[in-house]
């Protein structure tokens, strides 16, 4: 991936991080649960440029739940040997769908990016 992989404009593409308590108040679950959820890929966190610990992109959570088709998504790219970082790019990147593949999953445009990811992963 790009340099932004390694964190240094991965802030850049992400204008809304939140930390695991805000994620589990966002989600009405406990932090154990959100430390499941990122274990599990249902949601991916990385370290933003100049932040402490470990950060979810708050666009991942739409009316207080997960957005649809990301847990999916996310499965894919983990199984083709990405990390959370690396998922996280590409999702918050503009890739002709029009826009970002988040944008399009929060409009429930996900067939279309499910499609290029299973293309690029494998």
């Amino acid at each position: 991936m790009s340099e932004a992989a390694d964190g240094r404009d991965l802030a850049a593409l992400v204008d809304e991080w939140l930390d695991w308590s805000e994620v589990a108040e966002r989600l009405g679950v406990s932090v154990n649960k959100v430390r499941t959820m990122i274990r599990e890929h249902h949601l991916a966190a990385a370290v933003p440029a100049g932040r402490r610990g470990q950060q979810v992109p708050a666009a991942m959570i739409q009316d207080g739940q997960v957005v649809k088709g990301l847990p999916g998504l996310l499965t894919i790219f983990h199984d083709a040997g990405w990390d959370d970082r690396e998922a996280i790019e590409w999702i918050f990147t503009d890739a002709d769908l029009p826009g970002r593949p988040i944008d399009a999953l929060r409009e429930n445009r996900g067939s279309e990016v499910k499609r290029r990811a299973q293309a690029l992963a494998f």
